[in-house]
C-alpha cells in the first residue's frame, strides 16, 4: 500500500526522484509499502553490491555519528499489516490454512482465470470496522477498492485489489503509556489503514513453481503518521498496535487463542519500517525496512538513522534511495532486498469488477461498536483509577490472559494492591520459571482471592500464604482446605506466643546479653528462632510485639 501524505513541503525543483531533496517546514514525505521476501541467495547478492565504505559499526565511527547525528533530526512512520485469520479468503470461498500442501485451497478466482469474478467477504468488512474503531479511526461509510498493478511470478492477475485514495479508515490515533524508563507519561500517534489482500504465495513445504494457496488473504495494513522520531519510539508504537490487534482477535473472535500467537509469529505483523533522516533545516529521504521482531524495530532503525547521517556527512547524500531493506540479524546491519516503485509505477484504477462498499451508520453502532470489548486503553485508564502504578498497568494490560486473571480475582473481593502484588511477584515468577501461561497454572482467581483474605484476616501469615500458593499452582485446591489438612492455622493467642518466646530467649543467653548491651538488629534473630519453633505460625505482628517487651524488660 502506497500513501503519500505532504504536509508543507517545498520541493527542490533541480533534484530528480528517487533521490528527491524536499525543504521541510512543520511535515514530512510518506510513502510506505508492502513487506515481500527474498531468497538467501538474492540477499547475498544485493549485500555484495552496497557501498563497502560505509560501515556505522567500528567504535570510531560510532564516536563520529554521536557528534554528527545531533545536527540531525529522524522523521519515522510505521506500516503494520495484519492478516485477518477469516474463515475463507476475501473474494471467494476458499479456506486459508497455514502450511496446508501447496495449491489445495483454490479456485478460479484465485488463479485470476477469465470470466472469474470476485465477491466480496463481508466478515472482512467487519473486521475493518472493528479495527477502525478500535484505533480511534474516522470510519469511511463509502469506500472502494483498487487495482494496484504489482508484478509477482504468483499473483496471476497481475495487480492487487487494494484500497488507495478512500481508505476504509483514517484520522485514528494510538495512546501509548511509557514506562518509566523511557520517561513514563503518555504518548499519542496517529494512524490510518487500509484493505488490502495478499496475492504472494507462503513459503510451500515441498518444492512447487508456484503455490496459490494465499492468494486472496486479506489483509489490514495499519499506517502511522510520521510522528515516530527513534527505534525506541517506533518499537514501542509497534508492540502497542500488536498489543491492540491481539485484544481485539482474542475479543471480537476472529481467530482462536491457539492460532492467534502462532499467526502473529509467522506472518501477521511484519513491518516496513520508514525511517527519514532529515537535517533539521534542509533535506528529508526514504527507505523501508522489512522486520518481524519488535526488537530488530530498534536495532535496525537506530542502525539505518546512523549510516544515513554518516551518508550525509561524507557528501554521500545521493546515494540513498527508496528501497526495500532487510535487517540482518547476525551482523547487526540494513541490507538492500531490492529498489522500490514510486507511486506513478502502480498504475492505481478503481476496481471494475467490485461495487463501492458502503457502510450504514446503524450497522456500525448497533451491530458492532455495542459488541467491542474493553479496549486496551480502556483497561489502563480503569487500572490508573484504583491507585496502580504506571509500572504495574502496563504489566498487567499487556496479556489479556493476565489481565482476565487479575480482573477476576478483584471482582471476588481481593484486595487491588495485594492481588497485583502476588499475580506479578510468585505467580510470574512461577510461569517464568516453569515456562507456562497463567492459563496453565491449577490457580484460580476465587482461591488467589481467599488466599488474600486469609493472609489479611490472619488466619495465616504470608509465610505460609507463599507455600499454599506454590501448591495450588502446581496442584490446585482450595485455601481452606490446604490450611485444614496441613494444620496452618496461625498461631494468634498472646500465652502461647509467649511461651514460645520464653524458651527462645532462655536458650539464647549469650544473644540476649549482646541485645541488652546495644546490639539491637539481633531482634531479628529472636524472632526468626521464634517463628521456626512455631513452624511458620506464629502471627508476625502480635510475635514481635511480645518479643519487644520481653527483650527490653529489666531483669
Amino acid at each position: 500500500m502506497v500513501s503519500t501524505l505532504l504536509k508543507n513541503i517545498q520541493t527542490v525543483p533541480l533534484l530528480l526522484y528517487p533521490s528527491a531533496f524536499f525543504r521541510r517546514k512543520n511535515g514530512a514525505l510518506y510513502c510506505t509499502m508492502k513487506s515481500t521476501s527474498v531468497t538467501q541467495t538474492q540477499t547475498a547478492t544485493q549485500e555484495k553490491q552496497q557501498n563497502p565504505q560505509i560501515k556505522v559499526s567500528t567504535q570510531t565511527q560510532t564516536k563520529t555519528i554521536d557528534k554528527l547525528i545531533k545536527d540531525y533530526e529522524a522523521i519515522i512512520g510505521i506500516e503494520t499489516h495484519v492478516q485477518l485469520s477469516t474463515l475463507t479468503k476475501a473474494f471467494c470461498g476458499c479456506p486459508y490454512n497455514y502450511g496446508a500442501q501447496p495449491n489445495t485451497t483454490i479456485c478460479p478466482v484465485c488463479m485470476g482465470l477469465p470470466g472469474a469474478l470476485p465477491v466480496l467477504n463481508s466478515k472482512v468488512i467487519e473486521s475493518a470496522v472493528k479495527l477502525g474503531l478500535a484505533l480511534n479511526c474516522k470510519l469511511s461509510l463509502n469506500s472502494k477498492f483498487d487495482r494496484k498493478q504489482y508484478f509477482y511470478p504468483d499473483l496471476p492477475k497481475g495487480y492487487q485489489i487494494s484500497q488507495f485514495d478512500i481508505p476504509i479508515a483514517t484520522n485514528g490515533y494510538v495512546d501509548l503509556d511509557l514506562p518509566v524508563e523511557f520517561g513514563g507519561g503518555h504518548r499519542r500517534y496517529s494512524v490510518s489503514f487500509f484493505l488490502n489482500v495478499i496475492s504472494v504465495s507462503s513459503a510451500p513445504r515441498i518444492p512447487v513453481l508456484v503455490d496459490l494457496n494465499r492468494a486472496g488473504v486479506p489483509l489490514l495494513e495499519i499506517v502511522s503518521e510520521p510522528d515516530m522520531r527513534n527505534g525506541v519510539d517506533s518499537t514501542n508504537w509497534t508492540i502497542r498496535v500488536r498489543d491492540k490487534v491481539k485484544d481485539m482477535a482474542y475479543a471480537c473472535k476472529w481467530v482462536n487463542t491457539s492460532s492467534a500467537i502462532l499467526e502473529m509469529q509467522e506472518f501477521l505483523l511484519p513491518c516496513s519500517s520508514l525511517a527519514d533522516s532529515s537535517l533539521l533545516s534542509s533535506f528529508s529521504f526514504l527507505l523501508r525496512q522489512n522486520l518481524n521482531s519488535f526488537s530488530s524495530v530498534n536495532r535496525a532503525i537506530d542502525f539505518e538513522i546512523s549510516r544515513q547521517v554518516l551518508l550525509h556527512s561524507q557528501g554521500q547524500g545521493s546515494s540513498i534511495v527508496q528501497e526495500t531493506q532487510l535487517w540482518e540479524e547476525g551482523a547487526q546491519k540494513t541490507i538492500t532486498m531490492r529498489k522500490k516503485e514510486g507511486l506513478s509505477d502502480y498504475l492505481y484504477f478503481p476496481e471494475p469488477d467490485l461495487p463501492e462498499v458502503i457502510v450504514k451508520k446503524e450497522y456500525v453502532s448497533d451491530s458492532i461498536q455495542n459488541s467491542l470489548p474493553e479496549l486496551p486503553e480502556m483497561k489502563r485508564r480503569r487500572y490508573e483509577s484504583m491507585g496502580l502504578s504506571m509500572q504495574d498497568v502496563l504489566f498487567l494490560a499487556n496479556d489479556i490472559n493476565v489481565a482476565e486473571f487479575f480482573d477476576a480475582t478483584i471482582a471476588k473481593g481481593a484486595d487491588v494492591k495485594l492481588a497485583t502484588n502476588w499475580i506479578m511477584g510468585d505467580i510470574v515468577a512461577y510461569m517464568k520459571n516453569e515456562k507456562v501461561s497463567i492459563n496453565d497454572i491449577k490457580l484460580n482467581p476465587q482461591e488467589l482471592a481467599e488466599l488474600i483474605a486469609s493472609i489479611k484476616g490472619g488466619t495465616i501469615c504470608g509465610k505460609i500464604g507463599k507455600e499454599i500458593l506454590l501448591e495450588l499452582i502446581a496442584k490446585g485446591g482450595t485455601v481452606k482446605g490446604l490450611i485444614e489438612e496441613k494444620k496452618l492455622v496461625q498461631i494468634v493467642d498472646p500465652a502461647h506466643i509467649e511461651k514460645m518466646v520464653d524458651k527462645v530467649l532462655s536458650e539464647n543467653p549469650k544473644q540476649l546479653e549482646q541485645y541488652r548491651a546495644g546490639k539491637t538488629k539481633i531482634q531479628g534473630f529472636f524472632a526468626g528462632q521464634v517463628m521456626k519453633l512455631s513452624k511458620g505460625k506464629a502471627n508476625p505482628g502480635l510475635l514481635n510485639k511480645i518479643l519487644q517487651q520481653k527483650l527490653n524488660a529489666t531483669s
